[in-house]
């Protein structure tokens, strides 16, 4: 295992000659196994202790019990020290050990995986921790690719295979890749034992897309590129066999380039705590300097006096010395600021949370039988403070399910349902989906709610009949029947795939196909289409075409493609029917459904022929191929009919809409990077409500250069600017700073959006523009990153991170974003159809995107909120508990003497005020579940750091502080002159120790008990019994039983009983008490009437809501007016029409296309965004005052 760590220089180029292992190693390159744990069994104590003492705290308190182990300064027994240190110690070292346990099971379980490797000519079972780069390995169908591979052969014609790529990029269609055509014919054993070919490529990078390198083989050389590649992490699919030759291996490889480094994750309360202990030892060291002080001066001024009977200490010569040896005692004595209980408590705490969250029936899914999961117990609170949320798009937004949703045909618009008074139906008022029972080849999973298409179909609409017959043939899916009537289609794209499948079930069956034609089942009738050319789709087109000739021998060109294309090259005569239709599309596209239109054209016979000829002589053209191709197919693609459009929902996952909506009022910003491409992105940034059309302007970033992105940026960052300007009536006219116009920008958010593709990323992202293009996106409501690597994904969180300070989640499903998910203060996994790299990597888990919303509203607002209030309580008590000490050194010589005996220090913090504490911080609430998801702005304290923070915490040291005067002081005064009942002198050092610490026992949980704000039997028994519990030790320590038995230790027998026997002792404990408690009840009761805070609003307004009758109000659904855009849906790559062409994948398997799930309805998104500002309906009632003080 070691050689996975391996370190070697860096490569400049990569040289694999085959079959030649020898060769091979001197260049040492990695093997393929991988390595992603920290520790090893010789390492793990070591390492572990060291990373554990980086803890300022953990090195404070071993300080500390260095100590305390020097007897002549050692005021306190060793063991209050050690036994705490080494149980958090221990604690977090099982949590450590017990992660990269998994981690090492997860990576035995990869590189044990078993590979055929050739060696000497023969196949052999390899481990793939075994492979070395240069071997020739086997795959199998539905095999993972144990490394990055040069193709050499398949059992596909023509060197062909395909290969899903989910773990890398998130797209779960198929994709073709071929081997070079001298390789391809290697197919047995024996030849490919004799193949010595050397590669020469690129060294090992992240770059998933590109590939660069020369194959030397018999005096030739060959180009090679990304399409003769097969990526580790990609599964072999409908290819029954592959040979590859090992290029890359283990963490040279590109998936394994794109994973990033774990790294140590720690919240901001963290940090913050490093710094705090480190001021509070500073604080420490200044009291001991006083205190210091004082002894040397009393032992010059006074102690000298009595030598006699208080003689110095062995070894202690001066008063200076005794002042030294006094600092570290009172060092000692006073380092309970900071208890290492703290610590221990934390993590309690957070361990709650994390099983609240695990437990949390509400986040379960189901269908899929999977809970939600806190894979750390180290970033509970920080889930309320995130401010930023990146989100991949496939299999996270959406389910990745393409639905035919709606059509327009010859400007008639199918697939509204309408009930009995003509109006839209409602999702929960659809009647049964339409019957497809009279066609024996229908997909059963295909629902559609129109019944009026079906009826024009059956009526012989011809219209209809050529719509359906466009999408039967004008495509480049293929089919295979397995049983009779039982399809299979294989769609590059699931576009396509539901684009066919519609025309199936409307009785257009698209049956199989060869390079030269196409057979179609129409309403039952087989028909045989000779296919004479495909005008392939790319990225500038935007449009495919088929041009195909019937059996009466008419020859029809087809085309489907994006409106702002099609429109353009449609015959003059069109103009009204594309007018209907544009508004059909506008209607579409408003409701963030993916549409294309669908046109055709008629071809003279000797037009075809000659048009025929220049494409033949273009396609066989050595220079400028692509170019004069496109020009053909642009002069025939021209003077097109008209047929209509299709819009395809890609089915949201359930509450999308809805959770962005709320997290977006809870001022949260989400940005979407995808893989996907721009069209695909940007339709469902409308579906989720991300982008709307009320927007003022959508900017896209799609430059190639430094300067075209530098120029894109700079415009919309004027455009906003400008309208701030008019906005503010020439209030910005003053020239800004930058930091000036960052603010002023982000003022001005929520009226745009930014679309930038992954080639202009990655110039945006260069040191010199990164905070121009920060700049621009923050200022935006929503930002789209399209077609961006793994590696990009992590880059923009990153940014953000560097230069916002603000806390980052990053949430995705597949491998391609496992790098995002470790970069983010939080990663967060679905559990979704990518499989489980992203779970592996994130920090939680759950199976929907839905769940974010309650992870953090309420999971994470309520882990925020109670682990501030345990941390001010905390230093609160523990400084009242201290600076007694303090206090008490100016009345006892400076001598280290401390005011409560040593069993009260030793319990104070375990025994007496642990438990209250804790169960505070592991079930308060300020407010219900329902209340945190209905007011989303009570989430805004959490982003502003404003429960705890550097002043919250001076104002709890200042509470301790005053307290801690008042617990010594005023027992100090009364008992100056007190007496007993029996006239005796009250005053004595065991009496005043008593009644000081139940005084601060009892004004401690009082004070808790002010603090907590949802009460649970578990608090009323901590709380109660931590008091009675206080009194039992106290009488059980004062007792003859226990002097009898160790009468060294427990020599004052009776003390308490005799104190609190006193009413002086209970009239002094109960004057302290209300002194101490009076000011924080004042204080408390004149904010809450002065100036109340989100969560006392939404309380108040619960109380003033159950004393009136509940209004139920109807919401309609407001219509949208759909903005003119291109809302074109057409995901699969240039060069499958070719291949189709050729015959060379004539050999393909199925792809069963998914089913889907009903849309959510999301009409009622507008009114929560309006109820956001709307104040004045409600201004009259007490509960509508409320309202708008929340929705400030």
């Amino acid at each position: 295992m070691e050689r996975c760590a391996a370190r070697r220089a860096p490569e400049e180029e990569r040289r694999v000659r085959a079959n030649a292992r020898e060769y091979n190693e001197k260049f040492q390159y990695a093997s393929n196994c991988i390595k992603t744990s920290k520790y090893n069994i010789v390492t793990f104590l070591p390492v572990n202790l060291f990373e554990q003492f980086q803890e300022v705290a953990n090195t404070y308190f071993l300080f500390l019990l260095i100590l305390q182990l020097i007897p002549q300064i050692s005021s306190l027994s060793w063991f209050t020290t050690i036994v705490p240190l080494v149980l958090v110690l221990t604690i977090t070292a099982v949590k450590d050990a017990t992660d990269d346990y998994f981690r090492h099971k997860s990576d035995n379980q990869v590189n044990n995986r078993q590979s055929q490797v050739l060696i000497g000519g023969v196949l052999r079972q390899e481990q793939w921790m075994n492979v070395r780069v240069g071997d020739i390995i086997k795959l199998e169908n539905n095999q993972f690719v144990a490394a990055d591979l040069l193709l050499l052969s398949s059992s596909e014609p023509h060197g062909l295979c395909y290969i899903e790529t989910a773990e890398l990029d998130g797209e779960t269609n198929m994709k073709v890749r071929q081997a070079i055509p001298v390789t391809s014919e290697l197919g047995d054993t024996s030849k490919l034992a004799r193949f010595d070919g050397e590669v020469i490529c690129e060294p090992p990078n992240n770059k998933l897309d590109k590939f660069g390198g020369t194959l030397y083989w018999k005096e030739n050389k060959y180009p090679l590129s990304n399409q003769n590649m097969l990526l580790r992490g990609c599964v072999l699919r409908n290819t029954e066999w592959c040979f590859g030759l090992v290029i890359f291996a283990g963490p040279d490889t590109k998936l394994m380039q794109n994973s990033g480094r774990t790294k140590f994750k720690r919240t901001s309360i963290d940090r913050l705590m490093n710094t705090l202990v480190l001021w509070i030892f500073g604080f420490l060291v200044c009291m001991g300097v006083i205190l210091a002080i004082g002894n040397a001066i009393w032992e010059h001024e006074v102690g000298v006096c009595f030598q006699i009977y208080l003689p110095w200490d062995e070894g202690v010569h001066s008063a200076f010395f005794s002042g030294f040896l006094s600092f570290w005692s009172y060092i000692i004595i006073l380092n309970t600021v900071v208890p290492i209980s703290l610590y221990v408590s934390v993590e309690v705490i957070r361990l709650g949370h994390s099983y609240f969250i695990n437990w949390d029936k509400k986040m379960y899914c189901a269908k899929r039988r999977t809970p939600a999961e806190a894979r750390t117990t180290t970033l509970n609170e920080e889930l309320g403070q995130v401010e930023y949320i990146f989100s991949d798009k496939t299999g996270t937004l959406t389910q990745n399910i393409m639905v035919f949703s709606k059509c327009s045909v010859n400007g008639h618009s199918y697939g509204d349902v309408q009930d009995v008074l003509g109006h839209k139906a409602e999702l929960g008022e659809r009647p049964e989906p339409v019957d497809f029972s009279f066609n024996p080849l229908a997909d059963p999973r295909f629902q559609f709610w129109d019944p009026s298409l079906l009826e024009a179909v059956k009526l012989g609409d011809p219209h209809v009949h050529e719509f359906f017959r466009l999408l039967s043939l004008c495509h480049t899916v293929m089919s295979e029947e397995k049983d009779e009537g039982e399809l299979y289609y294989k769609a590059q794209s699931p576009d396509e795939g539901a684009l066919v499948a519609a025309a199936r079930n409307f009785g257009f069956v698209f049956r199989s196909r060869t390079p030269k034609t196409i057979t179609v089942h129409e309403l039952g009738r087989a028909i045989t289409y000779q296919l004479l050319a495909i005008l392939d789709f790319n990225n500038i087109r935007k449009r495919m075409s088929v041009i195909v000739r019937s059996p009466e021998g008419r020859i029809r060109l087809y085309c489907k493609g994006a409106d702002t294309i099609l429109l353009e090259r449609l015959h003059p005569l069109a103009q009204d029917l594309a007018n209907v239709t544009t508004d059909h599309l506008n209607e579409y596209a408003g409701e963030g459904l993916r549409t294309l239109v669908l046109a055709y054209k008629d071809l003279e016979e000797s037009y075809y022929e000659e048009w025929s000829e220049r494409l033949h002589r273009a396609g066989s053209a050595p220079e400028a191929r692509e170019d004069r191709l496109a020009r053909l197919y642009d002069e025939v693609e021209h003077d097109m009919l008209l047929l209509g459009a299709t819009a395809i929902e890609d089915k949201l996952q359930q509450g999308v809409p809805e959770t962005i909506a709320i997290l977006t009022l809870a001022n949260i910003k989400i940005w979407v990077l995808t893989g996907d491409k721009q069209e695909t992105a940007v339709n469902i940034g409308y579906s989720c409500k991300m982008l709307t059309d009320d927007m003022t302007e959508v900017f896209v970033v799609t430059g190639h250069t430094v300067l075209e992105v530098r120029e894109e940026l700079r415009k919309a960052r004027e455009k906003m600017m400008d309208a701030s300007r008019s906005v503010g009536n020439g209030f910005y006219q003053e020239k800004l700073s930058s930091s000036k116009l960052t603010s002023v920008l982000e003022a001005i958010a929520g009226e745009y959006a930014l679309v930038i593709n992954g080639h202009s990323l990655a110039h945006a992202l260069e040191a010199d523009m990164e905070v121009e293009f920060l700049e621009t996106a923050c200022a935006c409501k929503a930002v789209i990153c399209c077609r961006v690597t793994p590696l990009q994904k992590a880059q923009v969180v990153e940014l953000v991170k560097k230069y916002k300070k603000a806390v980052t989640l990053a949430i995705g499903d597949g491998a391609n974003d496992v790098s995002m998910i470790k970069t983010a203060h939080i990663g967060v996994g679905i559990s979704g159809q990518e499989g489980i790299q992203a779970v592996l990597a994130s920090d939680y888990s759950f199976s929907q995107f839905k769940f974010l919303q309650r992870l953090l509203l309420v999971h994470g607002r309520w882990s925020y909120l109670r682990m501030c209030k345990f941390l001010c309580y905390f230093f609160y008590k523990n400084f009242a508990f201290t600076m007694v000490h303090f206090w008490f050194g100016f009345f006892c010589g400076f001598s280290a003497q401390t005011v409560y005996d040593q069993y009260f220090i030793t319990l104070y913090n375990i025994v007496y005020t642990s438990l209250p504490v804790l169960a505070m911080g592991v079930f308060d609430q300020d407010v219900p579940e329902q209340r945190s998801m209905e007011y989303p702005k009570l989430y805004e304290p959490g982003q502003l750091n404003l429960l705890f923070n550097k002043r919250e915490f001076f104002i709890c040291i200042a509470q301790g502080i005053y307290t801690s005067v008042l617990m010594f002081f005023i027992p100090y005064g009364v008992f100056a002159d007190a007496t007993r009942d029996d006239g005796t002198q009250l005053a004595d050092y065991q009496s005043f120790a008593v009644t000081v610490a139940t005084s601060l026992v009892i004004v401690v949980s009082v004070q808790i008990g002010l603090d907590t704000g949802f009460w649970t039997a578990i608090n009323h028994f901590f709380i109660w019994g931590s008091l009675a519990a206080y009194f039992a030790i106290l009488f059980a320590m004062h007792s003859d039983g226990l002097f009898q038995m160790f009468p060294n230790q427990f020599r004052f027998v009776g003390n308490a009983q005799n104190t609190l026997a006193q009413p002086t002792v209970w009239l002094t404990i109960a004057l302290t008490t209300v002194v101490c408690i009076m000011p924080v009840v004042a204080f408390r009761f004149l904010k809450l009437d002065l100036k109340p805070e989100l969560s006392d609003t939404v309380r108040y307004t619960q109380l003033v809501r159950k004393k009136q009758k509940t209004q139920h109000r109807c919401m309609r659904r407001a219509g949208r007016v759909g903005s003119r855009r291109s809302g074109y849906a057409f995901s699969h790559q240039e060069g499958f029409g070719e291949l189709i062409m050729s015959g060379k994948n004539m050999r393909l398997s199925s792809l069963a296309l998914s089913s889907f799930a009903a849309r959510p309805s999301t009409g009622w998104i507008e009114t929560l965004r309006k109820k956001k500002g709307s104040d004045g309906s409600t201004a009259g009632s007490p509960s509508g005052v409320a309202d708008k003080m929340l929705k400030v």
